[in-house]
């Protein structure tokens, strides 16, 4: 598919008021996104686990405007409140889907979103909130045009949600999403994020994602800023090949099953991933010294249990601490008695593998 596939039909019918409500979760990438070309595509394929608890609730409620508007009508009110702070970033993003989803400019629109988790927590709330947002701009334009497929509208939801935030694109659906051209996963596209094609074993199934809160404030450096310091950047390249080679290798970790093999792919992206900022210029250090104290504990558990607990970061402080549900007990109970000591106010999130948005 290209982008002019996403270009829409006239519409058939005439709606002029009405909302529409979407809860979309949060992801976690395993092999990561990091760098991007014009139109928020992707350097490298990426393929992550969609969330469950960690969602981000929006409701748009529309109005037809009696005449076609010169900018885009709309309120903004976040966790109860009106957050004028927040409107530039979805003005940019209505900026972007005008083209694909043109009724943007004929209706006012009253935004309203919170999220499951704490405000500034690291979890990824630009792609839930992407996701939820463009999921629903999609209803709306389902109810103008209803031959509308439920394939096609999770394909064009993905590929809306990327123009916000590129992981948003992995939020539509789960519970494994890939998403970026990859020579060896047929269907994979830059445009959009896909269901992973191929067999997952057992072993993968009902993972559980602990989510460490090492460091709440703001962070340090911005996504769109830490993208942008891959250009030029001394590793790129090999970087951008080291993606694919990873996705090539999961392939076979999860159609067998082989946690060993899983753990050393994930741990070493992360990994990555803040060696990228670290030799960026100008560089950053991203990790906490807890964060560290965590990775150093892991390892420790790890090796004196024989579990296969592992972890992965974002691009901040806080820790994933991923591991099957066969090892909830004993893991909960590491966390408790070894890694809480090191969150910010000992504060930590349990949530799991999900199955992406779902209307409400």
């Amino acid at each position: 598919m290209t982008e002019t596939d996403f270009l829409p039909s006239d519409y058939i019918n005439d709606v002029k008021e009405g909302s529409v409500s979407y809860k979309s979760p949060s992801n976690i990438a395993l092999v990561k996104y990091w760098g991007k070309k014009e139109n928020q595509l992707p350097q490298n394929p990426s393929i992550s686990f969609t969330l469950d608890a960690c969602a981000t609730t929006t409701k748009v409620t529309f109005n037809k405007l009696e005449k076609l508007d010169e900018n885009f009508s709309f309120d903004l009110w976040f966790e109860g409140k009106e957050k004028e702070d927040f409107k530039p970033k979805i003005n940019t993003f209505l900026s972007r889907i005008e083209i694909y989803i043109p009724f943007l400019k004929s209706y006012h629109f009253k935004i309203e979103t919170s999220n499951s988790f704490p405000h500034s927590s690291g979890i990824a709330s630009s792609a839930s909130g992407m996701s939820a947002l463009a999921l629903c701009f999609m209803d709306i334009e389902k109810q103008l045009n209803p031959e509308i497929t439920a394939d096609f509208f999770n394909k064009k939801a993905s590929f809306l949600a990327r123009l916000g935030s590129g992981s948003a694109c992995r939020s539509i659906e789960g519970d494994l999403i890939q998403w970026g051209a990859h020579e060896q996963t047929e269907g994979s596209s830059d445009l959009f994020g896909i269901k992973y094609p191929y067999e997952v074993h057992e072993n993968f199934k009902n993972f559980q994602d602990t989510i460490l809160l090492v460091d709440k404030g703001q962070k340090q450096v911005s996504s769109t800023v830490g993208h942008n310091l891959m250009h030029n950047h001394p590793f790129a390249a090999e970087r951008f090949n080291q993606a694919h080679t990873n996705l090539n290798k999961l392939k076979s970790v999860f159609k067998s099953g082989d946690l060993i093999e899983f753990i050393k792919i994930v741990e070493s992206e992360a990994l990555t991933l803040h060696a990228m900022m670290m030799t960026s210029m100008p560089y950053f250090i991203l990790m906490k010294p807890n964060t560290l104290e965590i990775i150093n504990k892991i390892w420790e558990f790890r090796e004196k249990s024989n579990s296969h607990i592992c972890f992965t970061l974002d691009a901040g402080a806080n820790v994933h601490v991923l591991y099957s549900e066969n090892e909830k007990a004993i893991v909960n109970q590491f966390i408790k008695d070894e890694l809480v000591v090191f969150c910010e106010n000992q504060q930590y999130i349990c949530d799991q593998i999900g199955f992406g948005a779902k209307k409400l």
